[in-house]
Formats: structure tokens, C-alpha cells, sequence
């Protein structure tokens, strides 16, 4: 260890790490190449290109008038829309700093170091970076034409799994599972795995592809949905998910939650954005 490099003291899962790569800014592209900001069209990251509605905006204009205040630490107001919404308790909801908090959250609650987490390959980059970062063991099982093969991920689970993710629809490869494979998967994994149904994409499928996952949660307890407000929603950069799951499993994530996790105008935007359809 080189004088003042610190990184050794660092447990070597961590150090293995390979930091996540965002898509790269518009601003940053600019500068790199020359071009002017309003000529540069950015898909990198999925972002809604409409953003949010006028009525979301007002809320937000509005909700600034309130920051020198900490934001509801237990988001009341936007924990209830959310379980209206989807036929749950309010403490079946937790909230993230978009649903990748959520993810984070998970593993940290319930991944030990030796532990397993089963995902698929080509599925989201963060699966395998949240699972190392607590000193787990990533499963990476092969895909099938690019999306997840269900029954090759079952195969997989052994007594150190902990953890399933898995993405409906797929991120970045945009394959799709139907509601009765997804449905049969769900019910095949035993009952002391945890099945992380990462629905970020959700609002972009046809209604007749789309099912009633939270409702699946009274007969699987070991079923955690993931949303976000950034994609379909057009709040990205305000950071702002969440996670629908049995009440026993929300404790444990809020157990590992920063007090503040979701500000307050990300707060007031998400509860304009479902009361406006």
C-alpha cells in the first residue's frame, strides 16, 4: 500500500467493485465533441423526453417553498397514494431514492457476506454491483434469446440463496415475461428466498401484458416489487421509487433506510403524478 492509499483497509469484495458507469450527460457530451446542447438527443438512459405533466410541475414549484424543512421521514401522504393504489397496507410501502434504493436495500438487509443472489445475465448492471458490495455471491445464470430463463434461474437456487431478482420488462434488453410464467416462477422459489420483481419499466406495457403483481404478496411473502417515478413518470432526476412488499420484510429495509431517504419535492411531484394519470 502506497503512502496515504487508504483503499487496502477496504474489505477486498469492495475493492473488486467496478463503479457503476452512467449514461453519459448531455452537458459533458457537448463539451467532449463540440455540439450544441439542443441538437443532442439522449437515449442512454431510458429518460421520459416529455418529463412531467403541468400539473406535476406546479407541485413542484410549490413543494420548494418547503426545503428548509426535512422532508416526512415515513412519506405519509405519498405511502398512502401508493397503497390506494395497489390494494396494500401503508406499511407494505417503502420508499427509495428511485427504485435502485429499493434494490440497495434489499441486499443490504438481507445479504450476508457468503450469501447468494441469483440474477440473469444481460439483466440490470446493478444487480451484481449491489450484491458484492455486502460481500455476496452473484449467480449470473445464462440468458435465453437476451431475457431471463426462468427455469434455468429455479435450477439455480441452492440453501446460500437469498435473493432472486429478476426484471419484467428487462433492462437494457426490453424482453418480457407474461403474468403465468412470471406467476409460476414466483410460486416455484421457496418461501425463505426473497423474489425481487423489478417493475421499473412496467408502465410501458400494453394494459393487457401488465398484471396485478401486488396482489400476488398475501400468498408470497417473499415477493418485493420495485417502480420508479423516473422513467414513465418523467422524474428522474428528482429520485424517487418505491417498494411493495409483506409488512415484515418492510421493517427490515427500513431498519437500513437513511432517515431522509426521498426529499420532499420528489415527495410532492410523485403524489401530483398519481393523482394525474
Amino acid at each position: 500500500m502506497r503512502a496515504g492509499d487508504l483503499s487496502a483497509l477496504s474489505p477486498e469484495y469492495v475493492r473488486r467493485i467496478a463503479p457503476y458507469v452512467p449514461g453519459k450527460p448531455v452537458e459533458e457530451l457537448a463539451r467532449e465533441y463540440g455540439l450544441a446542447e439542443k441538437d443532442i438527443v439522449k437515449l442512454a438512459s431510458n429518460e421520459n423526453p416529455r418529463g412531467p405533466s403541468p400539473h406535476v410541475r406546479q407541485a413542484i414549484v410549490e413543494a420548494v417553498a418547503g426545503i428548509t424543512r426535512y422532508p416526512d421521514g415515513n412519506g405519509f401522504a405519498l405511502k398512502t397514494a401508493l397503497a390506494t393504489r395497489f390494494g396494500v397496507e401503508r406499511e407494505q410501502v417503502v420508499l427509495g431514492n428511485g427504485s435502485n434504493d429499493i434494490l440497495e436495500l434489499v441486499t443490504q438487509a438481507f445479504l450476508r457476506p457468503g450469501d447468494e443472489a441469483v440474477y440473469s445475465q444481460h439483466a440490470f448492471a446493478v444487480y451484481p454491483l449491489a450484491t458484492q458490495a455486502r460481500g455476496a455471491i452473484g449467480v449470473a445464470v445464462p440468458a435465453r434469446e437476451l431475457g431471463h430463463d426462468l427455469d434455468a434461474m429455479r435450477a439455480a437456487i441452492t440453501p446460500r440463496t437469498r435473493i432472486v431478482f429478476v426484471a419484467n420488462p428487462n433492462n437494457p434488453t426490453g424482453t418480457w415475461l407474461s403474468p403465468g410464467a412470471m406467476k409460476s416462477f414466483v410460486a416455484s422459489v421457496p418461501q425463505d428466498v426473497l423474489i425481487v420483481l423489478d417493475e421499473a419499466y412496467n408502465e410501458y406495457l400494453a394494459p393487457t401484458h401488465r398484471s396485478d403483481t401486488a396482489s400476488w404478496i398475501a400468498n408470497h411473502p417473499n415477493l418485493v416489487i420495485s417502480r420508479t417515478f423516473s422513467k414513465a413518470y418523467g422524474l428522474a432526476g428528482l429520485r424517487v421509487g418505491y417498494g411493495l412488499m409483506d409488512v415484515s420484510v418492510a421493517d427490515m429495509l427500513n431498519r437500513v433506510r437513511q432517515p431522509f431517504n426521498v426529499n420532499s419535492v420528489a415527495q410532492a411531484a410523485a403524489l401530483a403524478a398519481l393523482a394525474d394519470a
